[in-house]
């Protein structure tokens, strides 16, 4: 990087984000961090995900964090299995000798929070726009205070990112697919019938245009995604968040017919509901470089959860960003160097995902989803009979 000290800040305290900040205060450079968040207890950050060897274990041994990350990874939550709608186990693979560790996603934002100076996180910044000043630097303008001026303004700030309009006119746009999420606490000392039809992992099951995926998170808690193929105002006029009575039962009368053993994750969820419409950027989005602002994460690419690349692609993305800044003797010719990267390292990532998404509740998913599964448990076979040799 130049030796002349430029200002940079970072919009959104994700993994992406915070895993940017954190690659380049490691190399001494300083960044700020803006998050909308008003701190980082203010809500949950989700649930599993399961982290790469190469993108986003990667991103954090660079990082000098794998030592933390050992610490919160569950190895043990590796396994997988696959149901018929009446309860019939179709697959069970409970592995654990799996390179692709399942972490907390708010565990892992901890560890990055934990790993920046205190004054790194600017909270409660609700970014309104974003202005460009006579000298081509920018001002963040947020909803109680204006920031600047930055030479550098990054974009980590997900799906509806506020900085993405200043280089790219494209939105998210609807899948067709709605998960309704929920979650079941305890589940190992009050539900034992119910953890041991997960496993230490995930399940799924799907039939007649309904699935359902449930994954095992850390502190013996399960969270869950009922599943459907819909119009965008379909959940909202269906289910009501604000009475998980009625939530329950609507979920009950959505999957009538199938086995009591998978309805009963529906009867004892907790009170925590939400509609979770699934949305993507096309595959192969990308901008022509405008000096002084780029993107990174969901703000860039985001595409549909299935494959697990979102965040894994996200803290790549950092990785690779934080690479070229600090490794480059200009950052302006360092930022249109990442991005060509970028737009052609996710372009496949982004279209297995989106062909994912289209053949999910297809007639033929579920045989799909069995056969990918196969493949897995063949290819690491044979990876194991190799490693013997």
């Amino acid at each position: 990087m130049s030796s002349q000290p430029i200002r940079i800040a970072i919009v959104g305290a994700g993994p992406g984000g915070l895993t940017l900040s954190r690659l380049l205060h490691v190399a001494g450079v300083t960044t700020t961090v803006f998050e909308r968040e008003t701190s980082s207890t203010e809500r949950p950050q989700g649930g599993t995900l399961d982290l790469h060897t190469e993108s986003g274990q990667h991103a954090l041994a660079r990082a000098g964090l794998t030592e933390g990350f050992l610490r919160i990874a569950r190895y043990e939550d590796q396994g997988s299995r696959l149901y018929n709608s009446d309860g019939r186990l179709l697959l069970a693979d409970d592995d654990m000798t799996g390179d692709r560790p399942e972490v907390d996603r708010t565990a892992l934002r901890d560890l990055l929070l934990q790993s920046l100076p205190p004054d790194t996180v600017r909270w409660d910044r609700g970014l309104s726009e974003v202005t460009r000043r006579d000298d081509g630097r920018y001002d963040l303008v947020f909803d109680n205070a204006r920031e600047g001026p930055f030479d550098l303004v990054i974009g980590a700030d997900g799906a509806w990112s506020r900085v993405r309009p200043l280089v790219s006119l494209y939105q998210p746009q609807y899948s067709g697919l709605t998960f309704i999420e929920f979650g079941i606490d305890e589940v190992d000392a009050k539900h034992p019938a119910l953890s041991q039809l997960v496993g230490r992992g995930k399940m799924g099951a799907e039939s007649a245009g309904r699935s359902l995926i449930v994954q095992r998170n850390g502190n013996a808690h399960l969270r869950g995604y009922a599943i459907f193929r819909v119009p965008l105002e379909w959940a909202e006029r269906r289910f009501d968040v604000s009475s998980p009575s009625g939530m329950r039962q609507a979920l009950l009368g959505e999957f009538a017919g199938w086995a009591d053993a998978l309805l009963d994750l529906f009867r004892t969820s907790n009170d925590q509901f939400a509609l979770r419409p699934i949305h993507a950027l096309p595959v192969g989005h990308h901008w022509t470089n405008r000096p002084g602002i780029t993107l990174l994460g969901d703000a860039a690419h985001v595409m549909s959860p299935f494959g697990g690349e979102g965040v894994n692609a996200a803290m790549l993305d950092a990785a690779e960003l934080a690479g070229h800044l600090v490794g480059s003797p200009d950052w302006r010719e360092a930022v249109p160097a990442y991005e060509a990267e970028m737009f052609a390292r996710v372009a496949g990532p982004a279209g297995e995902a989106a062909e994912a998404a289209a053949t999910e509740l297809s007639h033929i998913g579920q045989q799909l989803t069995l056969a990918q599964h196969q493949a897995h448990m063949q290819m690491r076979a044979a990876a194991d009979r190799s490693a013997v040799r």
